[in-house]
């Protein structure tokens, strides 16, 4: 494992004064974290976009929230197959073993994954066409949505529709996964929906009732 390298200096100057500064007030909650385990109420998943704050948005202490990222926060339709199915089992686990209270999907705007799909969808990402492109078959998971939006003539308006709809085809799918649709049922599990603008951090969320996105 010689091509596996130290931590850059930056990271490990950070992590030194993190632990020097801001960790010695928090000792005891993270011995207690590692003593008793974690018991977060909720998941959340959202994307890998660095720009998305989610620790700092709802403000939580670690262990609090069950927090799995992904390319455009999409969670595929149950495809039991044996395969390898990392945002299943993150779900799974929460659901099943943490059984958290609440899964929180959540998307952004300007996000990369969102255009990629619209590229890919529109014939201008051929690169996302090949077999072998990760992003690419990832990103199918989106397809349907992008058919929703697919009529909407300006650009930034289909980008904004399709990153909401992709919140829908997530919401969808999480449905699918019958211990997700059993604890939903039985009231012990809410699904939400939300979306954030990273420029000013405003948060919209979904409202069921009316089927529309709503500020927070």
């Amino acid at each position: 494992m010689h091509h596996v390298k130290s931590l850059p200096d930056y990271l490990l100057e950070r992590y030194r004064d993190w632990k020097k500064t801001s960790f010695p007030e928090h000792q005891e909650w993270f011995r207690k974290l590692a003593e008793e385990g974690q018991n977060p109420r909720a998941m959340v998943i959202a994307c890998c976009d660095s720009r998305v704050a989610i620790n700092s948005v709802f403000g939580q202490r670690t262990g609090e929230l069950f927090v799995h990222r992904n390319i455009a926060n999409l969670v595929p339709p149950y495809t039991p197959d044996g395969n390898h199915h990392g945002t299943a089992a993150a779900v799974e686990f929460a659901v099943k073993h943490l059984k958290v209270e609440h899964i929180l999907v959540m998307g952004h705007s300007r996000c990369g994954g969102v255009a990629g799909c619209i590229a890919m969808c529109e014939g201008t990402a051929p690169e996302f066409d090949l077999q072998e492109s990760f992003i690419g078959r990832w990103l199918d998971v989106l397809r349907p949505g992008f058919a929703v939006v697919a009529d909407i003539s300006d650009p930034d308006d289909r980008q904004t529709a399709l990153e909401k709809e992709g919140i829908h085809v997530s919401l969808k799918n999480l449905l699918s996964y019958p211990f997700v649709r059993e604890a939903v049922d039985a009231d012990t599990l809410s699904l939400h929906g939300l979306w954030a603008d990273i420029a000013d951090m405003d948060i919209e969320a979904f409202d069921g009732t009316i089927q529309q996105f709503l500020p927070a």
